[in-house]
């Protein structure tokens, strides 16, 4: 079967939970048509780079699909109804990436430098508080 790549964006007034209930909807319509979906990432509330009818951010969620063209077109049938979805992207691979997509990779990043510079911030509390102790 072809392989695919879809990502779709969501209304930012829309529940997280509502997110999640709607790649599932897409997974189940895909499923139904005799194919796959090998991962879901959710990547959360972003800016967008420009007003899609009139919304500034939105949810992504990007989904990498093993499904014949006839369960791709009815799953983007299904995105244009929805008006939840306000902007979708699907397009033909040669093969499914295993990894993490670069943008969960780069919230991974940002996660651990987050935590690192918290680390540094308490490690340089406690030398400060040694040296204030030492002085006295």
């Amino acid at each position: 079967m072809p392989l695919y790549e879809n990502t779709f964006i969501a209304r930012p007034d829309v529940s997280t939970q509502r997110v999640e209930t709607l790649g599932e909807e897409f997974d189940k319509v895909i499923q139904e048509a005799g194919g796959r979906v090998a991962s879901t990432e959710n990547w959360g509330l972003r800016n967008l780079t420009y007003k899609i009818k009139k919304n500034r951010k939105g949810y992504y969620v990007h989904m990498r699909i093993d499904a014949p063209a006839e369960a791709i077109a009815e799953m983007e049938r299904n995105m244009r109804l929805n008006e939840d979805i306000i902007r979708y992207l699907t397009i033909k691979v040669e093969a499914l990436e295993t990894e993490p997509s670069a943008m969960m990779q780069s919230r991974s990043r940002e996660g651990r430098n987050e935590r690192r510079v918290s680390e540094e911030k308490h490690d340089t509390a406690d030398i400060s508080n040694n040296s204030d102790q030492n002085d006295a």
